[in-house]
C-alpha cells in the first residue's frame, strides 16, 4: 500500500510535484542552450560568417526540433506509453515484448545507447558551463588563457558530483527544483533583454526558413548542420523515462514553461549574433559561447554561477537515470547482478557502486581525451539518436498492440522515423570527430546484454525440470529418517522453473543424492520479474504436504528482491493460518519464534567439459560465467548477507554429449620370460 500511495501522490498535479519535475526531469535539455548556437557558429566558421537568413533558418530549426520530437513525439504521444505510471524504454519494451521475441533487440540498443550518452553528457555540461569563467577578466589575469586550469576545475566538480552518491542526494535535491526554475527564468530573461531589440526574429517560427537553411549557401555544413540542431533535443528521452518519478501531470504542466523559456534564450542568442557579428573583436575570439556573450555584463557571474548549478544538476539527473536503468536491465535479466545500495528513504533514489565508478572514470577520460567543450559537442548526440529510433519501433508495435488502425501507426513510424533517420544521418559525421567513443562505450554496453540474453536462452534450452509430485514420499522419508543427521530446519532452494509444479533436476540431485539433506520443511522459491513494474504478489503450492512448499514470486522490475524479508512475512502467514506448523525453538532468545533456522542454497553452475554446444555459444556462457565473478554474488543481491547462505557448484552438461564408451576386453595372461 506505501508504494500505491507514494505513486499516487506523484501523479498529482501539485507545487512540489510541479518543483520536483523541474528538477529531475528538464536538467539535460535544459542546459541545451549552452552549447547549441555555439556548436552551430563552430561548424559554420564562426560569427563573421553568418547571415540573417542562416540565423532565421537555424532557429527555425531548433523551434521544429523541440516542437515535433519533443512537444509531439514525447510529450504527447510516448508519454502515453506508461506501464502503470512507469516510463523508460524498458518500460516501454516489457508492454510490447509479448508481441516478438526480435523486439528486445531495439530495447538492448536502445538502452546501451542511453548509458552511453549519460556518460558524456556530465562532460559536456560542466566544461561547457565552467568555460564561462574565461569571460570573467578577474579569472583571466589570475589564470590567463590556458584551458588546463579549466579542465582542473571540471575535473573537480565531476569528481566530487560522483563522490557524493553514495551518501545520497535527497536533502540537497530538495533545492533541484527551485534552482532549475531560477535557471529557467533566467534563460527567458536573457533571451527576452536581446530579443528585443530584433523582435522580427520571431518570423524563425515559419517552417520555410528552416528548410531554405539546409539548401541554402550560407549554411556551410548543409544537411549536416541538424548534427549541431539536433543537440536542442539529447535530454527528450528524460522526460519519458522520468514519468514514473513525476507523473504525466506534471510533465504536462511544466513542459510549455519550459520550451518557452528555452526558445526564448535561443532567439535573443539570435539576436545577439547578428548585432555582433561585424564587431573585430568578436571576429578575432575563436571559442565563442553566444549564451554568455549575451549576458548583460554586470550579472555575469551570477549567469556563470547559476549555469554551473543547472549543469550540476543536469548530471545528477542523468548519473542517477543511468542507476535505474542499469537496475531495471538487471531486473530484465539484460544485465549483471551488481551490488545496490538505497543511500535515503526516497523509492526511486538508489546507488550503484560499480555503475558510479564506471561512470565516474569515463567521465574524466572524457574530458581528458576532449579538453574543451566543442570538441565534445562534436562528439555528442550521436547516441541518443539510436535510442530515439530504437523508442520509436517500440512505440509503434505499442500501437499496433493497443488495437491503433494500422494507417495510423504506420503514419506515426514513418513520420518520426524520417525526421530521426535525418539526424542519424547528420551525425554520422560526428563519429570521425569523437562520436566513437560514444558508438565503442554503446557497443561494450550492448555486448554485455547480449551475453546476458544469449545465455539465458541457451539454458533455457536446454534446462531440465522434473515433475516434483515424483519425489515427495522419497523427500518427506528423508525429511523423517532418524539415521540421517539434520542440514538444517528450514532448506530453502531457489528455483528458475515457471511452473508451480515442476523443479529442476539439478535441485533433487544436490538434496537426495549429493550426501542427502535432511530438513523439517523444504522451501522452493522461484523470482519471477513481471511486466508491472509494482507487482509484488507471491502464490503457495504445498502438495497436499505440510513439509514441501512451493512458492513462486511475482515481482515487478522496479521491485527489488530481498528474499529474506519476502520469506520471512510468507512463513509467518502461512504459521498463522495454519498451514504449517510452528517448529520448536528450545534455545531461541526469541519468544514468540515460530519458525526455526533457514538454510539458503544457491546452485552456481560451470560449464562442462563434456559440453557441446557451438564455439559462439560456448564462448557466450564462458564469457558470462568470467564477468560474473566480478558481481554481486546471490546471497548479497537477494538481500542474505546475514543469513546462512549455501553456494553449490555443479557443472552444465549443455548439448549432446560426444563421450568416448569404453569397451571391457578380456586380458591376456604375460608370460614371464625365463
Amino acid at each position: 500500500m506505501e508504494l500505491i500511495s507514494k505513486k499516487s501522490s506523484i501523479s498529482k498535479l501539485t507545487l512540489g510535484g510541479i518543483m520536483v519535475t523541474l528538477g529531475v526531469v528538464y536538467g539535460d535539455i535544459g542546459t541545451s542552450p549552452l552549447y547549441v548556437m555555439k556548436s552551430v557558429l563552430y561548424g559554420n566558421g564562426g560569427i563573421q560568417t553568418v547571415s540573417e537568413d542562416f540565423i532565421l533558418g537555424t532557429l527555425s530549426l531548433v523551434f521544429w526540433t523541440l516542437t515535433i520530437l519533443t512537444s509531439i513525439k514525447y510529450v504527447f504521444i510516448t508519454l502515453r506509453a506508461d506501464n502503470n505510471g512507469e516510463g523508460g524504454i524498458f518500460s516501454l519494451f516489457t508492454l510490447v515484448r509479448s508481441r516478438s521475441r526480435w523486439l528486445i533487440i531495439p530495447a538492448m540498443i536502445g538502452g546501451s545507447a542511453l548509458l552511453a550518452d549519460g556518460m558524456l553528457t556530465p562532460a559536456v555540461t560542466v566544461t561547457s558551463a565552467v568555460e564561462g569563467l574565461k569571460l570573467l577578466p578577474v579569472f583571466h589575469e589570475l589564470f590567463g588563457d590556458n584551458q588546463g586550469n579549466i579542465i582542473a576545475l571540471v575535473i573537480f566538480i565531476i569528481c566530487i558530483l560522483f563522490f557524493i552518491q553514495h551518501i545520497g542526494t535527497d536533502s540537497i535535491g530538495k533545492l533541484f527544483g527551485p534552482i532549475m526554475f531560477l535557471w529557467f527564468c533566467s534563460l527567458a530573461f536573457f533571451g527576452v533583454i536581446n530579443l528585443a531589440q530584433n523582435p522580427s526574429l520571431l518570423r524563425a517560427l515559419s517552417p520555410h526558413y528552416a528548410i531554405n537553411t539546409l539548401f541554402s549557401p550560407d549554411n556551410k555544413l548543409g544537411f549536416f548542420i541538424l548534427g549541431s540542431i539536433f543537440l536542442c533535443s539529447t535530454g527528450a528521452e528524460a522526460l519519458y523515462s522520468d514519468l514514473g518519478h513525476v507523473g504525466r501531470k506534471n510533465i504536462y504542466f511544466t513542459w510549455p514553461f519550459v520550451k518557452i523559456c528555452l526558445l526564448l534564450n535561443y532567439f535573443g542568442q539570435g539576436a545577439w549574433i547578428l548585432s555582433s557579428k561585424s564587431n573585430p573583436v568578436f571576429a578575432l575570439t575563436e571559442d565563442i559561447n553566444p549564451f554568455y556573450q549575451m549576458i548583460p555584463h554586470g550579472m555575469l557571474v551570477y549567469g556563470i554561477l547559476i549555469s554551473t548549478l543547472a549543469a550540476i544538476i543536469a548530471s545528477q539527473a542523468l548519473i542517477s537515470g543511468s542507476f535505474t536503468l542499469v537496475s531495471e536491465a538487471i531486473k530484465l535479466n539484460l544485465f549483471p547482478r551488481l551490488h545496490t545500495i538505497y543511500p535515503s528513504p526516497s523509492k526511486g533514489q538508489l546507488y550503484i557502486p560499480a555503475i558510479n565508478r564506471i561512470l565516474w572514470i569515463v567521465c574524466i577520460g572524457i574530458v581528458f581525451y576532449f579538453q574543451s567543450s566543442e570538441k565534445m559537442e562534436s562528439a555528442y548526440g550521436l547516441a541518443i539518436t539510436v535510442t530515439m529510433l530504437m523508442t520509436t519501433v517500440l512505440l509503434y508495435n505499442y500501437m499496433l498492440k493497443k488495437k491503433t488502425p494500422i494507417l495510423l501507426a504506420d503514419i506515426m513510424l514513418v513520420f518520426f522515423m524520417s525526421f530521426e533517420i535525418s539526424f542519424f544521418i547528420a551525425n554520422i559525421v560526428k563519429f570521425f570527430h569523437g562520436g566513437f567513443v560514444a558508438i565503442i562505450i554503446a557497443v561494450s554496453i550492448l555486448f554485455i546484454m547480449y551475453l546476458w540474453d544469449r545465455a539465458h536462452v541457451i539454458r533455457v534450452r536446454y534446462e531440465e525440470f522434473v515433475p516434483l509430485d515424483n519425489y515427495l514420499k522419497l523427500l518427506t522419508q528423508l525429511s523423517r529418517d532418524p539415521d540421517v543427521p539434520k542440514y538444517a530446519s528450514n532448506l530453502v532452494c531457489l528455483s528458475k522453473c515457471p511452473n508451480s509444479k515442476e523443479i529442476e533436476r539439478k535441485i533433487l540431485y544436490f538434496l537426495l543424492d549429493k550426501r542427502p539433506k535432511k530438513a523439517d520443511i523444504y522451501w522452493f522459491v522461484d523470482v519471477n520479474v513481471t511486466d508491472e513494474p509494482y507487482q509484488a504478489e507471491y502464490t503457495v503450492e504445498k502438495f497436499n504436504t505440510n513439509n514441501i512448499i512451493k512458492i513462486q514470486l511475482k515481482l515487478g522490475f522496479r521491485i527489488d528482491q530481498n528474499l529474506n524479508v519476502f520469506l520471512r512475512q510468507i512463513s509467518t502467514e502461512l504459521v498463522e493460518n495454519g498451514e504449517i506448523e510452528p517448529q520448536s525453538n528450545s534455545y531461541s532468545i526469541l519468544p514468540n519464534r515460530k519458525l526455526g533456522d533457514f538454510r539458503f542454497v544457491f546452485i552456481q553452475e560451470i560449464l562442462s567439459h563434456d559440453a557441446t554446444l557451438s564455439a559462439w555459444d560456448s564462448f557466450v556462457l564462458n564469457t558470462k560465467l568470467f564477468i560474473q565473478k566480478f558481481t554481486a554474488s546471490p546471497s548479497n543481491w537477494f538481500g542474505l548477507d546475514t543469513s546462512d547462505v549455501y553456494i553449490e557448484r555443479v557443472p552444465m552438461f549443455l548439448g549432446h554429449s560426444n563421450r568416448v564408451i569404453l569397451k571391457r576386453v578380456e586380458g591376456k595372461m604375460i608370460k614371464n620370460k625365463k
